[in-house]
């Protein structure tokens, strides 16, 4: 048993009360189970919000992060080290980038991406090229910049004036789009999948039509990986499979599958505009977290694992169907991969919160994104067992919403 004395009333005490978290404390985990403090066990289709790819206390990278906390912890960036470099070069092996920046989180990887699109803009355009797209619901973090870029005001309101020149659009609207991108424009950002707006995926014309404006007004394309990249639909990265390639591509939480890192991926023509001194952060590159990132990407970018990934997302809709059959919740399942939301219909409208909670009391772990939509971001290698196993539980956290 854990000490007694750590509980969750403690958390009102001592801790700042923007965070709600359920009365249970997980203590341990291990692959797609999670326990409390009581041993109670749980099936965690949460992933830590699309973190824990490799569920929880994998083998492999308590291996990695162990012998590398036996070398090097931290030397900041007055140098650089060995995993760093080695997790760069497979980033730049693997996709589109010529250049990699790591940060702590998503929201400072979208950070560097915002000011970057600034500076390249300036140095090559007009200081009058400042403004940046972004779309209603959509999530970049929570700097003020950031929270600011994404369409979200409830996150943003009430800190004061907010930086300038960022324009929202309707997210896959191709006329407010045209309408609104222009000579001014010096970056669009936007997530191929909405995570935190309601698991709305990105229409492919779409992302399509955005790589072309961009091209038509030297605008940059910064796509948002922070929640989709590392495997999450399938492809190691989404625009993967959109027939398109961003100028900037941010990623985060699956990066290090449960070890703080982020990365902004981008060109070297554009990555020459942030010279020495223009941007920096003291944990980016941090030895520890790159050798944990390392290995998860090992672990992550191969044929069975993003196939795995397609396969297990059918399974998901299949059983959510068998239930939504049933019960008649559902307007729709959507999503790709391991990010799926099941949008509540009229009668159960802006329920989430219930189907949350039940699911909880029934030793299951789910999400929710917005009121109205219950998400579900497993670990990448969850079994096709537990996944049933889950689905039953779910079931059951229905039974006891419907029939309450």
């Amino acid at each position: 048993m854990s000490d007694t004395q750590i509980t969750r009333p403690l958390f009102d005490q001592l801790m700042v009360p923007n965070y709600a978290p359920l009365n249970m404390i997980p203590v341990r985990g291990e692959g797609s189970r999670v326990w409390d403090q009581e041993e109670n066990e749980y099936l965690d289709l949460t992933g830590g919000i699309a973190v824990n790819a490799l569920g929880h206390a994998h083998p492999e990278l308590v291996n990695a992060l162990t012998e590398q906390a036996q070398k090097l912890w931290h030397v900041s960036n007055i140098y650089t080290n060995e995993p760093a470099l080695q997790l760069a070069q497979k980033l730049v092996d693997h996709t589109f980038a010529e250049k990699v920046f790591f940060a702590n989180s998503g929201a400072e990887a979208n950070e560097a991406a915002l000011k970057l699109a600034r500076r390249f803009a300036q140095d090559n355009y007009s200081k009058d090229k400042t403004e940046i797209i972004a779309f209603y619901q959509g999530f970049h973090g929570r700097t003020f910049f950031t929270v600011t870029a994404g369409g979200q005001k409830s996150y943003s309101d009430g800190f004061g004036p907010k930086p300038a020149d960022i324009t929202h659009i309707e997210y896959n609207d191709f006329s407010a789009l045209e309408a609104a991108v222009s000579d001014k424009t010096c970056a669009v950002i936007l997530e191929p999948l909405q995570g935190e707006g309601g698991v709305l995926p990105i229409c492919k014309k779409f992302a399509i039509a955005v790589r072309a404006l961009c091209n038509k007004h030297n605008a940059l394309m910064i796509f948002d990986e922070v929640q989709t990249g590392m495997g999450r639909t399938g492809n190691l990265f989404a625009y993967m499979g959109l027939d398109i390639t961003p100028d900037i591509v941010t990623s985060a939480k699956a990066l290090g599958a449960g070890f703080p890192i982020s990365a902004m991926l981008t060109t070297t023509k554009l990555a020459s505009c942030l010279t020495v001194g223009t941007h920096g952060t003291t944990f980016g590159g941090n030895p520890l977290a790159c050798a944990v990132a390392s290995k998860a990407f090992d672990l992550i970018n191969t044929p069975e694992m993003l196939d795995g990934v397609k396969q297990k997302e059918v399974l998901f809709r299949e059983l959510l169907a068998e239930i939504n059959e049933q019960f008649s919740i559902f307007e729709e399942v959507r999503g790709a991969g391991l990010l799926l939301g099941a949008v509540l219909n009229e009668q159960y409208k802006d329920r989430a919160k219930d189907f949350f909670l039940a699911s909880a009391d029934q030793g299951l772990l789910v999400l929710v994104a917005g009121a109205n939509v219950i998400r579900f971001a497993p670990a990448l290698n969850i079994t096709d067992a537990e996944i049933k196993q889950a689905m039953a539980k779910f079931k059951t956290a229905v039974q006891q919403v419907v029939e309450s």
